[in-house]
This record gives structure tokens, sequence and C-alpha cells, in this order.
């Protein structure tokens, strides 16, 4: 659709979705639409809620964050029911200004925002609307103007408890220009928009010296002093702080454990109270989530600090810390090139990217004190595969040993920009995992927070996720040789089942030519499960596990095929490729390849480009890896 008449049709919209009348008419509203009196923190929550709640794993994951955060799940849930959930219930929570605390890159940045992008799109629904008094600098709620003692009657019939009260300047226009008559006074719909200030607000600070509190609270606007006759009028004072805009909305306070003191005095009147102190006024109410975000060395040092006692209280933390899993961390890195302007200029050869992501999280996983997991074992479990003798009793066991795991280790921004280096170098248009680990080892140089210590782990984590790369590597190959993969698969895994059958049941099979009665063949059985260690001891319970399988699964309504048990499918797997590693090796690393071996090449080059997602040239440095590690 042409554009000019998308920008048409978003300006009819929002024609359509302006509203204006008396309180009156608000009060009407009120009573049809009870939920558009909802205080800042409901509001927010119920713009979480509305996007959606799936139940994983026993776990809330809430859809709202699902397009920007990821692997940040449980982290999540936490905010949403510890912080947002009690918040818009009115309960003592909402009195607290949240502080993401988080390693740097971690996401806080990205969720505040996301909130705020949220806001802006969830007042232009029917379920976010909001109206304030018309003309209002800070957006006041209409119900303000019940007076006090009218509001208990107001609750027993509409059912909403109303907080706050009118602000100076709305008093002196209730008077001025409506004659105190409250039913008059006109109300209009807003929509939130941090660039026009309008309920979302964010204050950064700077020079101690140089900054004025104004920036928070507004100022004296001292061309109409003359015109009013009094610092204490209203109209002569600019409600354009931070705290004045934000009002019905969300403030974003950067920076705010390095901000000067008398800048945070006035959010323990805020947050405790609803109300802060601006010029020569009454105390002004506010309805506001205020949320800042910092790292944990700063946040230990503003704890350490005795005058920052009656700020603690005040404070709710949650933890952001890094993503834990390897598929999320990619998806991660997937994003950010997607976003540059190199995502169609340079081929990324599959795994590469996952290769990456296993790097990064080795660096911010502890290891565990069980003796019979390592650092890949957990990397594996806490990404959701299926590791032999470990279930999700053992995952949730890890994830209890260390409150702060993931608070440290490589952050994305090192990882991309070692990839930006590898995409940017001239003549390359292809990367590989190769290129991306060598540009990583060669990065830990540079990186100004890295020990000789802490970089001697992480070469270490680089030759572990190298290792995991040539498992991956030869598997690939491994698919791209045996024609038709599946097929074969499939073929060898029947008649596995078939003499696993027989030889669990103490039955005969048939020769398919012959027709005569034969024994299940011991030597296939046995080549396909030593593939995976399984004993001559254990051959017996294995092909008991693997019926008793077939049998839970006919229950239900469906088919076992290779995929079906990840020991098997393995073994499968590995068997195919055992039979295939004399061609694969003789084929790959031929110097000068003859006629049928070509063909072979090009055959398996083509797999790799139409199958697995490679160019020709990924697909050629593979088949050479591959040929060099067979061949050690």
């Amino acid at each position: 659709m042409d554009i000019l008449k998308r920008i048409e049709q978003y300006r009819s919209q929002e024609e359509r979705l302006k509203w204006e009348g008396t309180f009156a008419e608000y009060l009407q509203l009120v009573e049809e639409k009870p939920w558009i009196a909802q205080s800042a923190h409901s509001r927010i929550y119920n713009m979480i809620k509305d996007a959606g709640v799936e139940e994983e794993n026993g776990r809330r994951v809430y859809k709202f964050f699902n397009s920007e955060l990821y692997g940040l799940e449980e982290a999540l849930e936490k905010l949403v029911e510890e912080y947002f959930h009690p918040s818009a219930k009115r309960l003592d929570v909402r009195k607290r200004i949240l502080l993401l605390m988080g390693p740097v890159s971690g996401g806080k940045s990205t969720l505040v925002t996301m909130l705020k992008r949220g806001l802006e799109a969830y007042t232009r629904t029917d379920n976010g609307a909001v109206y304030a008094l018309k003309g209002c600098p800070m957006h006041e709620d209409p119900l303000h103007l019940v007076p006090a003692h009218l509001r208990e009657d107001f609750y027993k019939q509409y059912g909403i408890k109303i907080e706050g009260h009118l602000s100076p300047l709305n008093s002196l226009r209730l008077e001025e220009e409506y004659g105190g008559r409250i039913e008059d006074v006109i109300v209009e719909r807003i929509f939130f928009s941090e660039d026009k200030r309008a309920g979302i607000g964010t204050f950064s600070p700077s020079d101690p010296k140089s900054q004025d509190i104004a920036d928070l609270t507004g100022s004296i606007d001292f061309s109409t002093i003359a015109e009013y006759g009094s610092e204490s009028d209203p109209r002569a004072y600019r409600f354009d702080g931070e705290l004045n805009k934000a009002n019905r909305g969300l403030m974003e306070f950067q920076e705010m454990l390095k901000c000067d003191e008398k800048f945070l005095w006035h959010l323990l009147s805020l947050t405790q109270e609803g109300n802060f102190k601006a010029g020569r006024f009454a105390l002004i109410s506010a309805d506001e989530l205020i949320v800042a975000h910092t790292n944990e060395t700063e946040y230990r040092s503003f704890i350490a600090n005795k005058k920052n006692e009656a700020l603690h209280s005040r404070i709710i933390v949650m933890p952001v810390p890094y993503n834990l899993k390897v598929s999320e961390e990619e998806r991660i890195y997937e994003k950010m090139i997607r976003d540059s302007d190199v995502a169609d200029d340079v081929h990324i050869a599959p795994h590469t990217l996952k290769v990456a992501a296993m790097f990064t999280i080795l660096t911010r996983l502890k290891e565990t004190k069980r003796g019979d997991i390592d650092v890949i074992k957990k990397m594996r479990l806490y990404d959701g595969e299926s590791v032999e003798g470990f279930n999700s009793a053992d995952v949730d066991e890890l994830k209890n040993e260390f409150q702060e795991e993931g608070m440290s280790g490589i952050d994305p921004r090192y990882v991309i920009n070692r990839i930006s280096s590898t995409i940017i170098r001239k003549g390359i248009t292809s990367i590989n995992a190769l290129d991306v680990l060598r540009s990583l080892k060669e990065g830990l140089d540079q990186h100004p927070s890295i020990t000789n210590e802490r970089k001697e782990v992480y070469l270490n984590y680089i030759s572990l996720a190298r290792k995991e790369y040539d498992d991956i590597a030869k598997k690939e190959v491994q698919k791209a040789f045996v024609y038709s993969y599946e097929e074969s698969a499939k073929t060898l895994m029947d008649n596995y089942l078939d003499n696993v059958e027989a030889f669990c049941n103490k039955a005969k099979l048939r020769d398919p030519l012959t027709g005569e009665e034969i024994s299940p063949d011991e030597k296939l059985m046995r080549s396909i499960e030593e593939q995976i260690g399984v004993s001559e001891n254990a051959k017996k319970s294995f092909r008991e596990e693997i019926l008793i399988r077939i049998s839970a699964l006919a229950r239900k309504g469906k088919n076992f095929d290779y995929r079906s048990h990840a020991r098997l499918r393995e073994a499968i797997q590995k068997k195919l490729f055992a039979d295939l590693k004399d061609v694969v090796k003789i084929t790959t690393s031929a110097k000068t390849p003859d006629e049928l071996q070509l063909k072979k090449i090009n055959e398996v080059v083509a797999r790799l480009i139409d199958e697995h997602g490679y160019n020709s040239t990924s697909a050629n440095e593979l088949l050479r890896y591959v040929g060099s590690l067979l061949n050690r």
C-alpha cells in the first residue's frame, strides 16, 4: 500500500479516537467502562496481560515481551507476578521504585523501552484509553474533581477508589473558568507519547552543579509573574518537569543511583504518598510508575552508603540477568544482524551464530558442584535439550544452586562486535563458525574488563565451543552424504526394531527372500547399540525400553519413528555415518578427486545448499573441514 495512503489512514484513525465532553458525560463513560479510571500500575499490568499469556513448563510466559527479549522468561515472570500484578491490585508494592538490576547489555533498557512503546500503543485501544482534564499540563485524572467528602459515596456507586487531590492549577481553573461547577469541566481523551511528553517521561542526570531540580518538578515562569503578581500563583508556574509530564503513566529514571541526593528525596514522597513538592504550592498528586536501572556494582555501592537508607525501603530490586539459553542467544544475534545493513550482503553459514552463542553462554554459567554434570551438559539442560540420565528436577536444582548466575560473563554487544568485524573484512562474502570463533579469540586481548585469569578460562570455553562445532559439522556432512537420509534412517530403524521385537519375544524372523525362519540379527543390533555405548549387559534393558516406548505411543494413537527416542536417534545417525566414514574421508581429502569422487562432492554440495541452508562457499569449506577432522 502507498505510504501516503497509510499516513492518511493513521491520521483518520487518530481523529476517530479523539473524545471530548463534560465531566458529567465522562461519568457516564466511567459507568459503562469502569476500567478507564484505572491506575498507572494497573494500566501497565493489563497492557502486558492483554498481549497474551502462555503456560510453558509450569511457568507463565508473557507474549508482550516476546518480540524483543529472549531467554528472560523467568525474570519477566517474576517482574510481572511480584511487582506489576500486586501493584495493579493497589497493594503496597506499588509505592516502591522499580529498580532493574543486571549486567551491561542484558536487556534492562530494552525492557523499559518496550513498556514505553507499549503504553503509547495501548492508550490508543479501548482497554487502555486514558482521559484527562483538558488543558492540564499534567494530564490530571478527572476524578480528582470529586470532593473528598463525597468519595465514599462515589465508591459505593461506581466501585472505584479515588486517590489524589486536584492540583493547584486545576483548583484555580475550576473556580475561575467554571464557577465551581464540577460537572461542566471539560474532559478529553489523551494518548501517551514520549516525543510529545504526554504520560511518559525520561530523566537522565547530568552535571550535579548545573542540573536544576526544575528538570523534575517544573519551574517558575518569570515572564508571567508581572501579570499574575505572585510566584505562588499556579498560572505563573510551568508544570513541565518529568514528574509532571509522566503523570498517569511511566517515568524512566536513567542512572538513578548516580543522581544527586536532592533529586532522590522527591521520589520518597512520590512513591510512598503519591505526591511531590513543587514551587510554593501544596503537595501535588501524581500517579506514575517510576522505573530505574543499574548494574550490580553501582547498586552495592549505593546500598553501602548509610545516607541512602531512607530510599532502600522505597525500592524493589528486580534482577535482569543475562540469557542462559543457547537457542535464545542465537535469536538475539539474528535480530541484531537482521537490523543491520549487512544482512543481505553476507552469507552466514548455518550454526555460526549457534556456536558463538555456545561460547557466550559458557562464560555466564557457574560450574556446578555436582560431579555428574559438566558445563557442557549444564548448557544443554538449560537450553531444554534431552541429556541422558537427567530430567527437569535436575535443571531446577542447578538453577537454585547459584542465585547470581547470569549476572556476569560476556555480553551480547561484544559478540556482535566480533561477528561484525568478521563480516566487514574486505572481500569476505561468507562467514562460518570457525571465522567467528577466531574473531572472538582475537578480541579477548582488546576487552578492557577481562583479566588474564578470565582470559584463560574464556579461551578454554572457545575450545569447548569448537569441539561442539566439530560434532555438528560431522553430523551435517553425514546427513548430506546419505542419499535420502530420512528414508535410510527409517529403513535401518525398521530393521533394528523387527530384530529387537523378535529378541524380546524370543521369536524368529522370516527371511524376506527364502521365507525360512531365522534368529534375530545380533550383529546388526549390537552394531547400532555400540554407537552410543550400550554394553553387553545393558542391551536387554535398552531393547525392552524401546518396546515400552513404542507401546506407550501406540496407546496414544501416535507412531514411533527414529526421532521418538533420543538415544536411538543418535545411534542410527552414528551407524549411518560410520558406514560412510571412509567414503567421506576419501572424497573430501582427495587433492585431485576422480570423476566419481567429484560427482559425489557435487551431490553433497548441492544437498547442503538445497536442504541445509549453505551457499557454495560455505558448503565447500564445511566439506574440507570435516575431511580434515576425519583424517586426524
